[in-house]
């Protein structure tokens, strides 16, 4: 067994090891609330699926424009000056996408007061 197969392998046990922890850890919860007599109406409040698959989203779309935009800003760069390739692209591309989420953040933010 070579090592390039056992980063998939690897990934995929993170991946399991993740959502298990998520799901027992949440079971646990739930059920220590129910031993405890509180209501369960409590695991439905303010779980707006609506609003969290806006939030995704526009997450996910101000991540993507800030990535293009860093591959766009470190091109131009790179085009019309003398820095180094390596250096540049993964350092604009990844503050790019930090703004990127930033204002997504701060979307989403508003998305939230609005309901």
């Amino acid at each position: 067994m070579g090592p390039e197969i056992l980063i998939p392998i690897s990934m995929f046990l993170m991946i399991f090891g993740i959502i298990y922890l998520f799901f027992s850890t949440r079971n646990r919860e739930r059920m220590a609330l129910i031993e405890k007599g509180v209501d369960a109406s409590i695991f439905f409040k303010g779980t707006g699926k609506s609003s969290s698959w806006k939030v995704f989203v526009v997450n996910l779309a101000f991540l993507l424009i800030g990535s293009g935009v860093g591959i766009f800003i470190a091109l131009l760069i790179t085009t019309y000056t003398s820095l180094n390739d390596e250096a540049v692209f993964p350092s604009i591309i990844f503050i790019m996408a930090g703004v990127g989420l930033l204002a997504g953040f701060r979307t989403a933010k508003d998305l939230d007061k609005e309901e």
